[in-house]
This record gives structure tokens, C-alpha cells and sequence, in this order.
């Protein structure tokens, strides 16, 4: 007899499942909102953010020249420094008001200010310099000026070095110019540019950001349409903490499994970005971060009241958890306080194992930390779901068990 109940109970609980399942996701498409954010965010924003960084570096940044030498040595320099791939010099200048009024325009992104003493203490063997003006607004422009600066000083300190040795032949002028030879070498970034590292962590990003939203949405939704402002509502199907969670959450996983397929490999191989993990390696990995993000987003929802709070209090989150992640910002760098605050959201973990497998080949014991993290996050905020749900099940029920004892207390007869 207990077997046979238990049977039924059982059975009771799987059917309740794949209802609260299927009404979740009549729910996810016929909302707008939700959509958007489940479908079209996952699909555009992607492609987005890769086309505007598939350039990945900054070439031929506009520069000006204050050359106060005018000098064969410092027309040579300038020759080096416009020769190269990183700065196209657009004008001479006068003198640095000249110079600092195109940099206000926008028509010039740097200034290299050549003194009267270039050559002159070049020719008496005194190290001389050459000042660099950058607009900081773009780090990329920095980059540029510095490196088609540096590239050039290194040049001409080569020939001058092969000018005063007195060599008599072309060997002894590589060792007297260059005594110890080196190659720089760009370790899973070949083409040392912007999109190489920034692109995949952003993808990772995407994923737990667009379930925040698309869960707080919905639950937000959920909210102004039950009377008593419960996230549950009272129905026979939604009396069990298990059935709900995992049936919703069977929803987000179904679209999420699709959507990562799409983000993660995809759209790198979309754009030629690196991408040398393998299949069976990634997909072990990213399963426990979207499990991970499920039920997180799915304990944060309990905070919204109201669709539009999900917007308010979400989307100024991404790029702080973009810095803090110890991508965009060095990790060695993040105070402390900062990197323990990480540790709440999966995209930490999700990102810097990412980031590994997918650009660097590593293997699932390679990013062990990570990955035994997320599984631990998904555990522990499964459970918190379950408490939030459980909660929100018995302050339904109490909701409507009052409304009941009010209406029957207001239809009971008056004693006379």
C-alpha cells in the first residue's frame, strides 16, 4: 500500500513538472520582454560587440609633430615613426599651442614633441628624449603612439650604435647593435589585439546577465499578475518546492543549452577568433556554469517586485563583474574585499576557466579550481531556491487562506 502511494506520488510530482515546464515556456514566448532577453540578446548582442572589435587592433592613429630640431636626424625618426602600422602622422606643427588645439578638435590623437637639442646631443654622445602627448580617452591610442615610438627609437639607437663602433664587417655590426637577441612572441593572442581576450569573457557574461534579467522579468510578471503579489500561485500543480524549481529551471536550461552553442562557438568561429578548446571539454565545463546561473538568477528573483526592478537593479552590474572577474582588470590588482565579493557570482569562475580552455587548450584538471567551484555554486544556490520557493509556496497559501476567512466572516450571519 505505501509502495503504491509512493508510486503515485511520484508520478504525481514528474506530471506536475513537465506542466509547470510547459506553462513557463507558453510564458517566456508569448512575453515580449522576456523573449527579448532569453532570444534576441543572446543572438544579437554577441555579433554585436565581435563586429565592433574585429579590427581587434588600432591601426594608423592620427598623430602631429612639434619639431623643434628640424634636423636630417629628426626627420629620419619621424620617417621610422610614420613607416610603421600604428600612427599616420597628419600634420607639422608650429609650436605646441598649434598641436594641443588639433588634439581638442579631434583631428589628432597624439603629439611628439622633438627638442632644439636632438641631434646636437646625439652628436656629442648625450642621451637625449623625445616627449609623447596622448589622448587618454582610448588606451588603444596610447598603445599606439608608444609602440610606433618605441619601435622607432629602438631603430635609429641600432644604426647609431653600427655608426661609432668602427666594424669592418656586418656580423660584428649585429653583435655590437643587438648583444643579446630576442622575439616577441603574442602567447594565444597572435594577433596581440582587443577582441582576442576581451570577446570571450564578454560571451560568458552575457549568458548569467541576460538570465538575471530574463528570469527577474518574468518573475516580476508573475508577481503583478497574482492577486495577493505571490510569485506562486495557488494551484494544485504548484504545491511541491521540487517541481517548481526544476520544472522552471528545465525551461531556462532547454533555451540556455542552444544559446551557448550559439555564443561560444559559433560566433568566435563566426569572426576567426581563437578558439582551441575541445568539444567534450567545454561543454563538461559550461554545463555547471549555467546550471550555476540558473538558480542563482532564479534566488535573485525573489527581490523583484515589479518587471521594470529587474532593469534597475541588474544591467549597471555588468561591467563592474566584468573588471572584478580578473580579466578585463588584473586579478593581482582587485582589492581583496572586491575579489571575496566576486566569489558570489558564477561568471567569476566562468569566465577565467573559459578564457583557459577556450584560448589557451587547457583540460577540465587544468581548470580544476573553477570548475569544482561552479558545481559547488549550483548546489548551493539550488538549495537556496528551494527555500526561496518553499517561502513563497506557504505565503501563498496564508494569502489565500486569510482572503477566504474574511469572506467568510463577512457572509456569516448576524446574531440577533
Amino acid at each position: 500500500m505505501k509502495e503504491k502511494r509512493f508510486k503515485e506520488i511520484v508520478s504525481e510530482g514528474i506530471a506536475d513538472l513537465f506542466y509547470i515546464w510547459w506553462q513557463e515556456l507558453k510564458a517566456v514566448v508569448k512575453d515580449q520582454g522576456v523573449l527579448i532577453f532569453f532570444i534576441l540578446v543572446p543572438l544579437g548582442y554577441p555579433l554585436l560587440y565581435t563586429f565592433i572589435y574585429t579590427n581587434e587592433t588600432v591601426r594608423e592613429v592620427p598623430a602631429v609633430v612639434v619639431d623643434n630640431n628640424r634636423s636630417t636626424l629628426s626627420r629620419e625618426y619621424l620617417r621610422l615613426v610614420d613607416a610603421g602600422p600604428d600612427l599616420h602622422i597628419v600634420s607639422h606643427c608650429a609650436d605646441m599651442e598649434e598641436a594641443k588645439a588639433l588634439l581638442k578638435e579631434g583631428k589628432a590623437y597624439g603629439i611628439i614633441y622633438i627638442p632644439e637639442s636632438f641631434s646636437r646631443d646625439i652628436a656629442k654622445g648625450i642621451q637625449t628624449r623625445v616627449t609623447l602627448y596622448c589622448d587618454m580617452s582610448g588606451m588603444l591610442y596610447y598603445k599606439a603612439m608608444l609602440t610606433a615610438n618605441t619601435n622607432a627609437s629602438l631603430t635609429m639607437n641600432k644604426q647609431i650604435k653600427i655608426e661609432r663602433s668602427g666594424n669592418t664587417t656586418e656580423r660584428q655590426d649585429e653583435v655590437s647593435s643587438s648583444p643579446i637577441e630576442y622575439e616577441d612572441i603574442s602567447i594565444f593572442n597572435p594577433q596581440n589585439g582587443f577582441a582576442g581576450f576581451l570577446i570571450p569573457a564578454v560571451l560568458m557574461l552575457i549568458i548569467q546577465q541576460t538570465l538575471l534579467l530574463g528570469i527577474g522579468l518574468s518573475a516580476g510578471t508573475a508577481r503583478e499578475t497574482n492577486r495577493f503579489r505571490d510569485l506562486v500561485p495557488l494551484s494544485r500543480h504548484y504545491h511541491g518546492t521540487l517541481r517548481i524549481v526544476l520544472g522552471k529551471s528545465l525551461t531556462y536550461f532547454m533555451i540556455y543549452v542552444i544559446m551557448s552553442v550559439y555564443m561560444l562557438c559559433l560566433v568566435p568561429k563566426m569572426f576567426s577568433l581563437v578558439q582551441i578548446a575541445q568539444a567534450g571539454t567545454l561543454f563538461a565545463f559550461v554545463l555547471p556554469y549555467i546550471l550555476a546561473c540558473i538558480f542563482f538568477a532564479m534566488t535573485c528573483s525573489i527581490f523583484i517586485h515589479h518587471r521594470e526592478a529587474c532593469m534597475m537593479i541588474y544591467v549597471f552590474t555588468s561591467v563592474p563583474l566584468l573588471f572584478i572577474s580578473g580579466i578585463s582588470w588584473p586579478g593581482s590588482a582587485i582589492p581583496e574585499f572586491w575579489k571575496v565579493v566576486s566569489w558570489i557570482f558564477p561568471s567569476t569562475f566562468g569566465i577565467n576557466g573559459f578564457v583557459r580552455i577556450n584560448n589557451m587548450g587547457a583540460t577540465l584538471p587544468d581548470v580544476a579550481t573553477e570548475y569544482h567551484t561552479l558545481w559547488l555554486q549550483a548546489g548551493i544556490y539550488f538549495l537556496t531556491t528551494c527555500i526561496v520557493y518553499r517561502r513563497q509556496i506557504t505565503l501563498s497559501r496564508t494569502h489565500v487562506y486569510a482572503r477566504l476567512k474574511e469572506i467568510k466572516n463577512r457572509h456569516k450571519p448576524k446574531e440577533v
